[in-house]
C-alpha cells in the first residue's frame, strides 16, 4: 500500500493534469453522493468530509444522501441505475464492490459491470485485541492456546471486513476461534471489557482509543507494515502468517461516465483526501490514505475480488438465504 505522505504528493501531481480535462459546461447541477449506511457512522463521516472539500472546487453543492439497509444494496442499485453523467456518486467499500456478489444469490446491480471507480478515500487497519488482563501476552500465545480450546472472537457483524479478516487469519495461521457477531464495533468492545467475549477483531476507528488507554492489548495488526499509531504491535506477516486485510472506503460512479469526467472527479477526490481537514481526522483515527488514480483503484478492487469472493463462498456465508 502506498504511504500516506508520498502518495499524496504523487497524486496531487496527477490531479493537476487531470483537472485540465474538465468537459465544457460540466457540472451543470448539484451532485448527489449516495451513502448506504446511516448518518453519523465512519462511512457517513468521511463521505461528508470529502464531499465538503470537493463541492467548492467543482463549483456545485454535493448533497449527501443516506440510503441505509440491506448491505448497502439499495444505495448501490440507485447509483448503478443513475444517468452516467457524473452527477451521481456512490460511497463504496469492501461490501459493496467485493463481498456482495458472493453474499447474495441475486443482486439488482453488478459492481463489476455497472460501477466504475473514481478513487480511494482510506483504509482502516484491523487489530486483534484482548482484554489487558487476558492470559495471552501475544498472538503466538493465543495461537498455542487455541489448539487446546478455541477462544471466542467478536466482530461488528456477520460478513463485515472484521469477520472475514479473522476467518482469513484462521486459515493462514491455524488459529481456532469461534465467531460471535455483534451490532457494531462498540458493542463488541464493551462485551470484551465485560468478559463476555475473549477477543475482538476491531478497526482502528473504533479500537484505537481502547488500545491507547490500555484497556485492551493488541496482539497483532493485519496491515503490511506496523502502524504509526501502535508501533509496538507486530503485523501477522512479521509473525509468519500471510494475512493482510483492512476495511476501506472509496467513491464510484455508473460505469458509462465519460473518462474525462472520472478523471476530474478523481483529481478533486485526491485533493480532498490530501486536505488538512481530512488528514487531521484520518490521523486521529489511524486511517491510512492513498492518492490512487481511478485505474489504480479499480485494479485494487479486482485484486480484492480474487481473495475475498472465493473465501466467502468457501465459508458458505449468505445474507439472502
Amino acid at each position: 500500500m502506498i504511504g500516506r505522505r508520498g502518495a499524496i504528493g504523487v497524486g496531487l501531481g496527477l490531479a493537476a493534469g487531470a483537472a485540465q480535462a474538465q468537459p465544457a459546461g460540466w457540472p451543470d447541477r448539484p451532485f448527489r453522493l449516495v451513502v448506504g449506511y446511516p448518518a453519523g457512522g465512519p462511512s457517513d463521516v468521511f463521505a461528508r468530509l470529502t464531499a465538503g472539500q470537493m463541492g467548492p472546487r467543482l463549483g456545485q453543492t454535493v448533497v449527501v444522501e443516506n440510503r441505509p439497509g440491506g448491505g448497502a444494496v439499495l444505495a448501490s442499485e440507485t447509483v448503478a441505475r443513475a444517468p452516467a453523467d457524473g452527477h451521481t456518486w456512490l460511497h463504496t467499500d469492501n461490501g459493496i464492490l467485493v463481498y456482495n456478489p458472493a453474499l447474495y444469490a441475486r443482486l439488482p446491480y453488478d459492481p463489476d459491470r455497472d460501477l466504475a471507480g473514481v478513487g480511494f478515500i482510506g483504509s482502516f487497519p484491523l487489530y486483534i485485541v484482548c482484554r489487558a488482563d487476558a492470559p495471552w501476552a501475544d498472538f503466538p500465545a493465543l495461537l498455542a492456546a487455541s489448539r487446546t480450546r478455541a477462544p471466542t472472537y467478536g466482530s461488528p457483524a456477520v460478513a463485515s471486513p472484521h469477520h472475514l479478516a479473522m476467518e482469513l487469519v484462521k486459515r493462514r495461521s491455524g488459529l481456532a476461534a469461534e465467531h460471535v457477531p455483534y451490532r457494531g464495533g462498540q458493542a463488541a468492545m464493551q462485551d470484551l471489557l465485560a468478559g463476555s467475549v475473549e477477543t475482538v477483531m476491531i478497526d482502528t476507528a473504533t479500537g484505537l482509543p481502547f488500545i491507547r488507554d490500555g484497556r485492551v492489548r493488541a496482539l497483532a495488526v493485519l496491515t503490511e507494515a506496523r502502524t504509526t499509531e501502535a508501533p509496538a504491535v507486530p503485523t501477522l506477516r512479521e509473525l509468519g502468517h500471510d494475512a493482510v486485510a483492512f476495511g476501506w472506503q472509496g467513491i464510484s460512479v455508473p460505469k458509462a461516465v465519460p473518462g474525462p469526467i472520472v478523471a476530474r472527479l478523481n483529481a478533486e477526490l485526491v485533493r480532498a483526501v490530501a486536505s488538512e481537514e481530512v488528514q487531521a481526522r484520518a490521523r486521529g483515527l489511524g486511517i491510512q490514505t492513498n492518492a490512487w488514480s481511478a485505474a489504480e483503484f479499480d485494479a485494487f478492487v479486482a485484486a480484492e475480488n480474487t481473495l475475498w469472493r472465493p473465501l466467502i463462498r468457501d465459508l458458505g456465508i449468505r445474507l439472502d438465504s
